[in-house]
């Protein structure tokens, strides 16, 4: 295992919650919708860097990053100046009737990782991931005519009714909220670690298309299916990276029948595998070219703003047709412009390379060398996988099968001992922490786990 000097370590001054903490948690349950999870008893009130600190002055490890949102981290001066001096010029004109520098420019930066020559591309902003999703739907029945859009199982799109529709990873999400949208339908997602259809890690990918093929012939018109919208890699149904190759033979597919492949990169997408987007982790991955995108979560470092990307040929809904009263502020257009110049490495941040993909890829590559060397010594640990700093733990009983309660348990143990994380899946623990997360940050997240599964593996003799 790599050696590196441990440096800052979690300080926790008070119980978990401190009083301060009970207060206001008590006041947030008597008043906030109780639609809101709480799953940690955790109230902060400043960060710096991978750190938060709570109202009672406890200061913890960030491993989540708020979801994957805090890309550059808590008060990173290069943020906080953006938001400073564009909210010193003005903080609103809508972006549906009056254009605006900042967000143009940050179409034209985000269009440069996806663009390939002769083959323009265009952006449309709004305020979150769900609304991206909204959108890339509203466009790809607008422009192909046809009124089928298919989703995978596991997966996460947003929680407006669309959205809402084609999110296959839980039905709490769903219950008593129907109907649905019409005319969606969910296959599996080819997960290599719990392969669909009884087929192998390197072939449940094509047995997920298989699948898909036999909906064509026998329940789905193909020529009725607007678009296929994916996670390139999956995030809430448990991060999982689907087999090399499974995206490229979907393209194909989709091209054969006229369809729309969208990708949704709201949480794997902004640099946090290693590349500015999942898809385009490889050879192969790179191989593939979307009709549409929709980003999310990292744009912006913690800021609300969202981006449906399309290419020209399929943006064609007239003036009018769609648009947002906030989306593309210029506030959050600003904090994203500064988030990618941290990503591209027009800013370096110190301790972490060139730029952050770059951190993303390398501190990534070594939290995942390390977590599979606990993976051989924990049997309860059944699957470590991911790229860059998404990462999924997937915990198992003494069958191989998932073992929700014992990730909870391990979960809650890796905050008491002052590791900030989350859930994901039947029996995950996600690791997205921000991506300027150094290497010494990341022994000390790993020892607080390795501890924890140690205490695990005693505790059960």
């Amino acid at each position: 295992m790599t050696t590196l000097p441990a440096t800052r370590r979690p300080d926790l001054k008070t119980a978990l919650p401190g009083p301060r903490s009970q207060e206001i948690m008590a006041r947030d349950a008597a008043r906030l919708s109780t639609s809101y999870v709480r799953p940690y008893a955790f109230v902060p009130d400043h960060g710096n860097g991978a750190w938060l600190t709570d109202v009672d002055g406890n200061t913890m490890l960030d491993f989540f990053a708020g979801i994957a949102v805090s890309t550059a981290g808590y008060n990173h001066p290069h943020i906080v100046k953006a938001i400073s001096e564009q909210a010193g010029k003005f903080m609103h004109v809508c972006l549906s009737d009056y254009p605006q520098e900042p967000t143009t420019l940050l179409a034209e930066r985000l269009l440069k990782h996806v663009e390939k020559p002769g083959e323009p591309w265009r952006a449309f902003f709004g305020n979150s991931g769900a609304e991206a999703v909204e959108a890339a739907i509203k466009l790809a029945r607008h422009h192909t005519g046809r009124s089928h859009v298919i989703s995978t199982l596991g997966s996460f799109h947003g929680r407006t009714y669309g959205a809402l529709t084609l999110t296959g990873s839980k039905t709490k999400y769903k219950r008593g909220f129907g109907p649905m949208l019409p005319a969606v339908t969910h296959v599996p997602y080819p997960n290599p670690f719990r392969p669909p259809f009884n087929s192998t890690p390197e072939h449940c990918g094509d047995a997920v298309l298989d699948h898909l093929k036999m909906l064509f012939q026998t329940v789905i018109p193909a020529d009725e299916v607007a678009a296929f919208i994916i996670e390139p890699m999956q995030g809430e149904g448990g991060y999982i990276v689907p087999p090399m190759g499974f995206l490229k033979k979907l393209r194909h597919l989709c091209d054969q029948n006229g369809i729309l492949l969208i990708f949704d990169e709201v949480q794997s997408g902004m640099g946090r595998t290693g590349k500015m987007f999942s898809f385009q982790h490889s050879l192969e991955y790179g191989g593939v070219q979307p009709d549409i995108i929709t980003l999310a979560k990292g744009m912006a470092s913690g800021m609300p703003i969202s981006a449906m990307l399309a290419k020209e040929s399929v943006m064609t809904w007239p003036k009018g047709s769609h648009g947002s009263t906030f989306g593309g502020n210029p506030v959050s257009a600003a904090a994203a412009l500064a988030t990618l110049d941290l990503l591209e490495g027009v800013v370096k941040h110190p301790e972490c390379g060139d730029n952050l993909m770059d951190n993303a890829a390398m501190v990534g590559a070594f939290l995942l060398t390390e977590l599979k060397a606990m993976q051989a010594a924990f049997p309860f640990l059944g699957d470590v996988r991911g790229k860059g700093m998404f990462i999924g733990l997937e915990f198992v009983d003494a069958h191989g099968q998932p073992d929700g309660a014992l990730r909870d348990r391990l979960s809650q143990a890796m905050f008491n001992a002052g590791l900030l994380n989350l859930d994901c899946g039947e029996s995950v623990i996600r690791v997205s922490p921000p991506l300027i997360l150094t290497l010494a940050e990341a022994k000390t997240g790993l020892e607080i786990m390795r501890e924890v599964f140690r205490r695990e593996q005693e505790r059960r003799g």
